[in-house]
């Protein structure tokens, strides 16, 4: 993470709100709960409790993702949802725009995972030690030295979707921690949660979120 910490003060953007869960859109640049020290203090949690007091956390973004984040409004909801996330239950879909021109259509990537500790928050490949993970790809769009994907994790390993990319040659554009030279000459990282499907913890019907990326 970089030594200064100006999140965006763009007013929250809630997409659904029900008796058991909260949907917002979490803008690039914002914690998903808050840092260690005062200065980290300003995230979307605490954002979202200012308007919903009793909103609890069920599962993260990195600060440079944007998207969809759901948030319960009750104990109940927040184990239900939070059982859902974990059993790989839900279904996220993400756009991302990488570096390079992606010739394959779609593909697959299967790369164990582990924290890079000298180097944490960073996480790398490991096949020794490394906990499962799955990302699936397909092209949205060829540009001239960038293409755009739908990414659908499998699982939710940290930094996943951003290891897995530059593991494959090309990293997502504007990455501080994965992406080197133009690739990372962007002014944000071109992640964002675009769709989230869950189960509604009150009778479990499915559930559909979206939010456009602005990039």
């Amino acid at each position: 993470m970089s030594e200064t910490y100006d999140p965006p003060t763009t007013p929250l953007d809630v997409l659904h709100e029900d008796m058991q869960l909260i949907v917002v859109n979490k803008p690039s640049g914002l914690l998903s709960v808050p840092g260690r020290g005062e200065h980290l203090a300003d995230c979307l949690l605490t954002r979202v409790q200012a308007a919903f007091p009793q909103a609890l956390l069920v599962h993260r973004l990195d600060r440079d993702t944007s998207g969809v984040m759901v948030f319960a409004q009750t104990p109940h909801a927040q184990r239900h949802l939070s059982m859902q996330f974990e059993n790989r239950q839900t279904r996220k879909t993400y756009v991302a725009r990488v570096w390079g021109r992606v010739e394959d259509k779609t593909g697959t990537v299967d790369l164990p995972l582990i924290v890079d500790w000298p180097n944490r928050p960073l996480q790398m490949v490991c096949h020794e030690t490394g906990k499962a993970a799955v990302t699936d790809w397909r092209v949205v769009k060829l540009e001239a030295e960038t293409t755009r994907l739908r990414l659908f994790p499998k699982t939710g390993r940290s930094h996943q979707l951003r290891v897995h990319m530059k593991a494959l040659g090309h990293p997502i554009l504007g990455d501080p921690f994965y992406a080197e030279g133009a690739a990372r000459d962007f002014p944000r990282l071109m992640l964002h949660s675009e769709e989230l499907r869950l189960k509604s913890p009150e009778g479990g019907v499915a559930m559909k979120f979206r939010a456009k990326a602005d990039f």
